[in-house]
């Protein structure tokens, strides 16, 4: 059988039996041992729905997961068995015009862990395209390798951001998302990383981390070459675009508010870059060699562990616990 963590309705989470799944010939067998909770598993469980994805079938929740190869469909190499693996989380179609520009992230036909009506991956036991079954570097636990997707969301926006050697880089918001995305800023080459957030605790972590660490609340001094918005709040966005340097890029990662303002007359004459990203494309390796080499330390924002029985407990502990960062479901542990 196969230990199952299912939504069935807004705060209505149950823990349930369900059949093992069998690989399809091009896919592997996953004995998951560890997933991280997003901010978007949090939403599904508190409302149901993110825009217009809506839970109306039960769901099994989480996407950020990583575990080892049990078993091969017949395509797949066998000696991958055995292989500690992260997961990416989203399978595009790799035939529609956006996966044939290389743009996958945004495949139409995209089925994606964890997004209704696609089951996610805090179970015992998940079926994935072998392709998106990432081996993991030598040495790496299975909540290291979990995190190469909120590492992957970090990557994506440095890429988007055109980080390069010598960029002067603003992160608004030190959430996890923030945090990891810093140091893969830091990894890319940027000389100098300031966060900013209304949490102190966050913002010693991010000092802890070695990075400058402002009060959002404080007036933003310098100029910053490229900014990653990772709150999601209107407020950080509008002062943080202040100091933008000219031809600056900005990129927006964090979910929140539906609309921001937009300083036309600070956009037109400075020439900056305003986009958004979406999820990830071709981030995973170099996601897990970040993690791998140190450039990415997961272990400070790794702050608890749930066993799948209390699923539900690390989904509402961000509000139970103004110390929390990341917490991870072992599904495996008792």
């Amino acid at each position: 059988m196969n230990t199952s963590a299912v939504l069935h309705a807004p705060r209505s989470l149950v823990i349930e039996q369900r059949e093992r799944p069998v690989p399809a010939a091009h896919e592997v067998l996953v004995r998951v041992e560890a997933v991280g909770i997003c901010g978007s598993d949090v939403h599904y469980y508190e409302h149901g729905r993110i825009g217009g994805y809506v839970v109306e079938t039960p769901m099994v929740v989480g996407h950020e997961a990583a575990g080892t190869v049990v078993e091969v469909g017949a395509d797949v190499d066998r000696g991958r068995l055995g292989e500690l693996v992260a997961l990416e989380p989203g399978v595009p179609d790799r035939t529609c015009e956006q996966c044939l520009a290389g743009r996958y992230n945004l495949c139409p036909a995209v089925v994606f862990f964890a997004t209704p009506p696609v089951n996610g991956a805090i179970a015992q036991f998940v079926t994935l395209d072998a392709a998106f079954a990432h081996p993991a570097p030598a040495g790496l636990s299975a909540e290291q390798a979990a995190m190469a997707e909120p590492v992957s969301v970090g990557v994506w926006a440095a890429r988007r951001g055109g980080i390069t050697p010598g960029d002067r880089v603003l992160i608004t918001g030190a959430g996890p998302i923030g945090l990891f995305t810093a140091q893969v800023a830091r990894g890319f080459g940027a000389t100098s990383v300031t966060l900013t957030d209304v949490s102190e605790f966050r913002l010693e972590v991010a000092r802890g981390l070695g990075f400058t660490a402002l009060p959002a609340t404080e007036p933003l001094t310098g100029t910053f070459d490229v900014l990653l918005e990772c709150s999601g709040a209107a407020a950080a966005w509008r002062s943080a675009v202040e100091v933008l340097a000219p031809a600056g890029r900005a990129v927006l990662v964090g979910m929140g508010a539906d609309e921001l303002p937009l300083p036309v007359p600070l956009v037109q004459g400075r020439e900056l870059t305003i986009t958004g990203i979406f999820r990830y494309a071709n981030t995973y390796p170099t996601a897990l060699s970040l993690i791998a080499s140190g450039a990415v330390d997961t272990t400070p924002l790794i702050t608890h562990r749930f066993p799948l029985a209390e699923t539900e407990a690390a989904l509402t502990l961000a509000r139970r616990d103004a110390r929390s960062l990341k917490a991870v479901v072992e599904p495996h542990s008792a």
